[in-house]
């Protein structure tokens, strides 16, 4: 029961608070195959970027929704909704999750500083962005994390 309860608080957390560049908990919310892009759907979820620049529609899984979840260790809400997102990638032949790791190696908090972080603007995590089977980008943002999260449903 307590497990429960453990799990129900960090899914109501996850769906209604995100870090911000401070690195704290933000109440404002958050603004494949043998690798994504080819080949048949791996159970394991790639993890790219490692805060350097990336062209995420490199990424993109033709024929399938790819969610690309720019994320941190650090950052508590992150890894709340990583076992749903690894779950739905695992669960669902139509989606793709992929892992922007924002932090550069051996960087110590959220590197908002990282290229990767400062290529795509962000201001908080996790920060989602949805392309549809057809590689175009669906939602970002707001948009998308409620897009995302409505999928654990």
């Amino acid at each position: 029961m307590k497990r429960l309860l453990s799990l129900l608080c960090a899914a109501t957390l996850v769906a209604v608070v995100g870090c911000n560049r401070s690195g704290v908990i933000d109440a404002t919310g958050s603004s494949g195959g043998s690798s994504p892009g080819g080949g048949t759907k791996s159970a394991t979820i790639a993890r790219i970027a490692h805060g350097q620049q990336v062209d995420i529609k490199n990424y993109v899984v033709p024929g399938k929704t790819t969610i690309f979840d720019f994320t941190s260790e650090f950052c508590p809400p992150c890894r709340a909704i990583a076992p749903h997102l690894h779950k739905l990638h695992a669960d669902r032949a139509d989606i793709v999750v992929v892992e922007v790791d924002v932090n550069r190696p051996d960087h110590q908090g959220i590197d908002w500083q990282s290229p990767v972080a400062k290529q795509y603007g962000l201001q908080s995590i996790p920060h989602f962005k949805v392309f549809d089977p057809d590689g175009k980008l669906k939602a970002e943002g707001d948009a998308a994390y409620s897009l995302v999260t409505g999928m654990f449903q």
